[in-house]
């Protein structure tokens, strides 16, 4: 039997969706983008990598926000 992680699989989605030229994309096309990325992050969200990613960019956002002042 064969399992697929289906945060795995939205990843792959999105970056194959990304990489289509952005003439060829209709609104709901970009729609459809942007639910399926939202729906991707709904699912790393509660994961350690989720956790660590989230962690990592509020280090970077306060890093780039104490360097400017």
């Amino acid at each position: 039997m064969m399992t697929i992680n289906v945060g795995v699989l939205l990843a792959v989605i999105v970056v194959l969706r990304l990489r289509r030229r952005t003439e060829a994309r209709s609104r709901n096309d970009e729609k459809l983008t942007v639910v399926i990325v939202l729906a991707l992050g709904v699912v790393i969200a509660p994961t350690p990598f989720g956790q660590g990613l989230f962690d990592f960019i509020g280090q970077l956002a306060t890093g780039i926000t104490d360097s400017s002042r």
